[in-house]
């Protein structure tokens, strides 16, 4: 088991947890109240800086209800902390764009996350021909 070290920038928002027998990815909160009107965009603090364990990244991504509860999306899709981002004043923060006006309260759950480990070093071999297959191009299923 991998230990994280975390430090909370608020006492009103509830500790991370598993929730468990549901998932593996772990719910982030909104650590303030952010009032936003259609077209705005806002960093939403989620009230925590962790030091992630050596070679892992965090992937931070809305869970599935955010956008039909609260009308934003988050704008990079899905953020990637690395490691590096560690800081005692490095907060999490959720960058997101309000698609209607809307109102996330504080300690509301708007966005989870899971910690991957780091990808291997890679070398690139170029090549004229990669010897594969043929499927028929982007989109396709490879049947014709």
């Amino acid at each position: 088991m991998e230990t994280i070290r975390i430090k909370y920038f608020s006492d009103e928002i509830e500790r991370l947890r598993y929730i468990d027998g549901k998932s593996d990815w772990i719910d982030l909160r909104a650590s303030e109240r952010v009032e936003l009107k259609k077209g705005e965009y806002k960093l939403i603090p989620l009230g925590v800086a962790m030091q992630l364990p050596e070679g892992y990244e965090a992937h931070v991504v809305p869970r599935s209800s955010t956008f039909k509860t609260y009308g934003v999306i988050q704008t990079n899709s899905c953020g990637v902390i690395d490691g590096s981002y560690c800081g005692d004043e490095d907060i999490w923060k959720m960058p997101v764009y309000a698609t209607r006006d809307t109102v996330i309260e504080k300690n509301d759950r708007i966005c989870q996350f899971r910690i991957m480990k780091n990808q291997p070093k890679i070398l690139f071999e170029e090549t004229k021909k990669l010897n594969n297959q043929n499927r028929g191009g982007f989109g396709s299923t490879g049947k014709q």
